[in-house]
């Protein structure tokens, strides 16, 4: 069965990211599900994948985000059926009409919740929640900094953050992003400058608890300077490249801070962890104490335009693709 799908035939710029019609499996083998894939999630690491910085096997569909229709299940699947709303996040070839998608990846979406803030949800939401619980756990009456607070994963981790009972600074670029990380509960929005500065100055002189870092190359040093004795860094990003290696002696003098790299899957690897913190994710947004915002939505062949929009940080909250 054919489907259209994004390919990349080789590494560079949006351009390489051309329409074309792949082969799909007629049905789903066993523990899989074929799923009408209704929206695609953009994400930087698509963008990684697209420019070669994380390497991927030629020709290659990207994506891993979504939500759909079940189609049909293949042998020994339980828990889902056909006709079932499902989303997910760690699925291959997500930007494409139809895929094939491991059943233990899928998560069941609510009627309240349509296809669009279903596919809006599943990275930057169960990133936030892994983050803010486990990377730093945080505390009520803590203090914490988060790095692009007006992109689709800052503000969902600010709202987070403000769930759990902290106090949040965030950094944005513009006038307009920090209207928006302000409405998300942000309690102080910095710019990048100078944020090392005004969290020492905004803690009285002693730092923040934690500092959430999806940025990394141009705010590395400065997220290690605001962060209090004991505190903690979480480089969670790269959005404008990668770090260069680090001295642990830094840590040290910086006053014994821990610094850690997680990753999403590290922490849903396992189905019922997976599940928990989906289902956090989802009371809380019944509950409305937990917004989605989604920037825009490109039909799926144009997502070369989005790429260069979330590349360009002209984005704030979810890029989606529609097929």
């Amino acid at each position: 069965m054919n489907t259209t799908a994004i390919v990349v035939r080789e590494t560079g710029g949006p351009d390489v990211l051309t329409p074309a019609e792949i082969d799909v499996p007629d049905a789903p083998g066993p523990g899989q599900v074929l799923v009408d894939v209704a929206y695609a999630g953009v994400n930087y690491m698509d963008v990684y994948g697209r420019d070669g910085t994380y390497p991927q096997r030629l020709p290659w569909v990207p994506g891993g985000e979504g939500s759909g229709r079940v189609v049909a299940v293949g042998a020994d699947v339980t828990g889902v059926r056909p006709g079932d709303r499902v989303a997910w996040e760690g699925v291959p070839g997500s930007y494409a009409a139809r895929l094939v998608a491991p059943a233990d990846r899928l998560l069941p979406v609510p009627d309240a919740l349509t296809d669009a803030r279903a596919a809006a949800l599943p990275l930057q939401g169960l990133t936030a929640h892994y983050l803010a619980t486990d990377s730093y756990a945080i505390r009520p009456g803590d203090t914490v900094l988060v790095h692009a607070g007006a992109g689709g994963a800052g503000l969902l981790l600010t709202q987070i953050a403000k769930i759990l009972g902290a106090t949040v600074l965030t950094t944005v670029s513009t006038p307009e992003k920090a209207e928006i990380s302000r409405a998300a509960g942000a309690d102080h929005v910095l710019g990048y400058d100078d944020f090392d500065v005004r969290a020492r100055e905004l803690t009285d002189g002693r730092g923040v608890h934690a500092v959430y870092d999806g940025v990394g190359r141009a705010t590395f040093d400065r997220s290690l300077e605001a962060v209090r004795r004991r505190g903690t860094l979480v480089l969670f990003g790269g959005s404008s490249g990668p770090v260069p290696p680090v001295d642990p002696m830094r840590l040290s003098k910086g006053g014994s801070l821990f610094l850690t790299r997680p990753t999403l899957r590290h922490f849903t690897d396992d189905r019922d962890e997976y599940l928990s913190r989906y289902r956090d994710l989802l009371a809380w947004i019944a509950e409305e104490r937990l917004h989605l915002r989604i920037h825009a939505e490109y039909p799926l062949a144009e997502a070369a335009r989005a790429h260069r929009d979330i590349s360009g940080r002209a984005t704030v909250g979810k890029l989606l693709l529609r097929p």
